[in-house]
């Protein structure tokens, strides 16, 4: 089975190396061994349990199922077309938009945006042993 050093279960859950401690201490994520691991079932159940979080209020209803919430921090207008990057948590998300719906949206540097995620392939990846 597959286990998790306590910063690299952090980095994929978007979250501090504190928090994942905490979650630790509190009974929400077992931990094995010294230095700690998480296994990956668990995590993997942790990661599923947080994107299950109630929404806010005012979200819309969606079919898309991949939301990622986070902060622009880029916006490149060229003509009539603009490239808009939004980091959320350890996710980088490109967009290709219209400079309109850049202006529309009044997305710049520091801007909250979500970036909704709707396809028809998505390819997974793991690393060469």
């Amino acid at each position: 089975m597959q286990r998790y050093r306590i910063a690299d279960a952090a980095r994929l859950l978007g979250v501090s190396d504190d928090t994942v401690r905490r979650w630790v201490d509190q009974g929400l994520l077992p931990a094995i061994g010294t230095p700690a691991e998480i296994p990956g079932d668990a995590l993997a159940a942790r990661a599923v349990e947080l994107a299950a979080a109630p929404a806010e209020p005012g979200d819309v209803l969606s079919s898309a199922r991949n939301r990622f919430t986070g902060i622009v921090t880029r916006v490149q207008v060229d003509g009539i077309m603009a490239q808009v990057d939004l980091q959320a948590g350890p996710h980088r998300v490109v967009s290709l938009m219209s400079a309109e719906a850049v202006r529309e949206l009044g997305l710049e540097v520091g801007s909250l945006a979500t970036a909704v995620v709707k396809a028809t392939t998505v390819i997974v990846e793991t690393p060469k042993d």
